[in-house]
């Protein structure tokens, strides 16, 4: 067995995905797998859902006994979910790295989406080989962000919920926003240079990625931001939870 070889999976509001990577290309080496979230995203109901997806993905390629890792939108502290963010609050407390490990039968490393999709980032993508402070941020129906320092991951930053003129700005600033209000390209720009510079002002880092769906149209947006700081679009869109949550499963021996 290969510890170049892992399993990542991505548990999201709406969807569960997973696949076979390739750590020391950052590819894919099977088909990436994608389940509906159930329902409420109750824990039972998400377990199971990510049994069955596990036992797809670990049919391919003979992925076995590879190493597990599981990404998930939370706060994620000593396997604990301290928060849920479209998933059942049910979530909130819960000891959900010892259950997802007794209900897939494996041992797996857990981790918050943002963080895993910052790290692969790190290992894969634009933010390899960048010393210094790193800052990605993932936006969509909020502002995920993962905090990197010569690579090495600060984990659970959550900058989205940064207080900007007496709001959480996520709740002006993420894309969401920009559907919901139907705003132009420069409009939200304008809201992003301002949560930017909040952020560069407080921390001084040395780059800023910007992930999430939209990221693919960062030629609309990202030429309209004025900062000290350089601001690129992520290279893994889709797969960065799936590359960063199995690149960590490798880093932290499961």
């Amino acid at each position: 067995m290969s510890s170049t070889m892992a399993i990542g999976i991505d548990i999201g509001g709406t969807g569960i995905k997973g696949a076979v990577v390739d750590l020391s290309t950052g590819k894919l080496l099977s088909a990436r797998v994608k389940l509906p979230t159930p329902r409420g995203g109750r824990p039972a109901d998400i377990i199971e859902t990510t049994r069955a997806l596990l036992a797809t993905v670990s049919a391919e390629e003979g992925a076995g006994a590879v190493p597990v890792g599981i990404c998930f939108p939370a706060i994620v502290k000593n396997g604990h979910t301290m928060s849920a963010a479209n998933v059942s609050d049910k979530w909130i407390g819960l000891a959900a790295e010892k259950l997802f490990e007794k209900g897939l039968g494996h041992p797996i490393h857990f981790v918050n989406d943002a963080d895993a999709a910052g790290y692969a980032e790190s290992q894969f993508g634009a933010a390899r080989g960048v010393d210094g402070v790193v800052i990605m941020t993932t936006l969509g129906t909020g502002i995920g962000t993962a905090l990197l320092n010569d690579g090495v991951l600060v984990p659970n930053t959550e900058l989205g919920h940064l207080q900007i003129e007496g709001v959480d700005y996520e709740t002006k600033a993420a894309y969401s926003a920009k559907e919901r209000e139907n705003l132009s390209w420069e409009k939200w720009a304008g809201r992003l240079q301002k949560y930017y510079s909040t952020v560069e002002a407080l921390f001084s880092p040395d780059l800023f990625i910007v992930g999430g769906g939209v990221s693919k149209h960062h030629q609309e947006f990202l030429p309209l931001l004025r900062l000290k700081t350089p601001i690129i679009p992520a290279v893994h869109r889709n797969n960065a939870g799936i590359l960063g949550a199995a690149a960590l499963a490798v880093k932290h021996g499961v």
